[in-house]
């Protein structure tokens, strides 16, 4: 495309971004456009990225950059997850999964985690060894984390955990898994504790289908099934029971400007990509850029992707001084998805009759973000979260 669609917005660089986020982004964009971007379709096809792809990943430092470096990351912040998240939005390969593995999945294990713990999955996930999973999703509880069946009962010096999980994106690459699962059903959200489960090391864990979703098809999302999987007590993170429910809530905000991270990114390779085929495509004797409907319909998503912009980057640096509260992030995560949709649904519209055929990545983009609106607690909860504050 003519404008990378890091530049289409032409807004400021933020202050947060330094030299060397400047050269990571650079780095990851080429390894995505390199490594990638030309076995994409293959993953499209299969519903699935190679493990070979992710251990790529990790060997290039792109696995786990904001873990320090004794855990075997590179010592980064949540800027560093930003540049890489955007860097695979840019690059249109949307469906590696990575983002999960870095910037939701290993920090529980950071924050919450035993130093045992740290030493033992941290380096294993920051070099692709691991790939991580979160299993908070259940066929009957959603965005509803409470109401969570899968239950873990003290054993001896063991968990023996029961229940099923769906929709768990990394579900069948994932060895592994961050599990929430009720220790008290009697406790409410007191009663909730996250386990991992490596999945090598247990029986009675089974992978159910790779589940046929509109898009996003090259990331495996599946069905788990816990039968009477025995782990050990050492495998609780947290120094006690119970203590599930706060751990969510503590790493939520971070998952949610992770999905605006990825709103924004996808944001501007749809205007990138519209604006080229505009000023390409003829009608009627003229481009479809000279066109004035086409002018006001580009100023109308520029704009309002210049103001999406300014607040995630806002929302990073909130973030990065430890400032961002739940509502925000909920603010973040609602507006921007909203935004994507509407920016895919109007850039597919310019592209005519193309932009239904799959061989145009708008046609793609367009299924991709649809999901963006309902995974990390769905736009309507967000709202519900956002007026609490009111």
């Amino acid at each position: 495309m003519n404008t990378p669609p890091a530049q289409i917005l032409e807004v400021p660089t933020p202050e947060w971004m330094s030299n060397d986020l400047s050269m990571l982004q650079d780095m990851a964009g080429r390894f995505m456009n390199s490594e990638i971007a030309p076995e994409y379709e293959r993953y499209e096809r299969e519903e699935i990225v190679d493990r070979e792809a992710w251990e790529k990943a990790g060997a290039a430092g792109l696995l786990c950059a904001s873990m320090p470096e004794e855990y075997g990351g590179a010592g980064g912040t949540y800027a560093h997850e930003a540049v890489i998240t955007e860097a695979i939005g840019h690059s249109g390969v949307d469906g590696f999964g990575i983002a999960l593995h870095n910037a939701i999945v290993a920090p529980y294990i950071l924050h919450h985690g035993s130093e045992e713990q740290k030493q033992r999955w941290l380096p294993r996930l920051a070099s692709g060894e691991l790939i991580g999973a979160i299993a908070m999703t259940e066929p009957g509880a959603g965005s509803d984390l409470q109401g969570i069946k899968t239950t873990a009962k003290k054993d001896g010096n063991h968990y023996v955990i029961n229940g099923s999980k769906t929709f768990i994106t990394n579900g069948q690459n994932a060895n592994l898994i961050i599990v929430v699962t009720k220790t008290d059903p009697s406790a409410g959200a007191k009663g909730t504790s996250l386990m991992i489960v490596e999945t090598d090391e247990v029986d009675g864990f089974e992978r159910g289908r790779n589940l046929d979703k509109i898009g996003l098809k090259a990331n495996d999302t599946s069905e788990l099934f816990f039968n009477d999987v025995r782990i050990p007590t050492s495998n609780l993170i947290g120094a006690e029971e119970g203590q599930g429910f706060v751990q969510l809530m503590t790493e939520l905000p971070q998952e949610r400007l992770l999905i605006a991270n990825q709103a924004i990114a996808m944001i501007e390779r749809a205007l990138a990509l519209t604006i080229d085929y505009v000023r390409e495509r003829k009608a009627f004797g003229k481009s479809v850029l000279d066109f004035q409907n086409t002018q006001f319909k580009l100023a109308e998503l520029k704009s309002e992707a210049t103001m999406a912009r300014v607040f995630v980057n806002h929302c990073v640096e909130q973030h990065l001084s430890g400032a961002l509260t739940p509502t925000t992030a909920s603010m973040a995560k609602y507006l921007l998805t909203d935004l994507q949709c509407r920016v895919m649904d109007e850039c597919l519209q310019l592209h005519g009759g193309y932009g239904y055929m799959n061989e145009y990545p708008i046609a793609r983009m367009f299924r991709d973000a649809r999901v963006q609106r309902i995974y990390g607690g769905t736009n309507e909860i967000m709202k519900l979260l956002i007026a609490r504050s009111l």
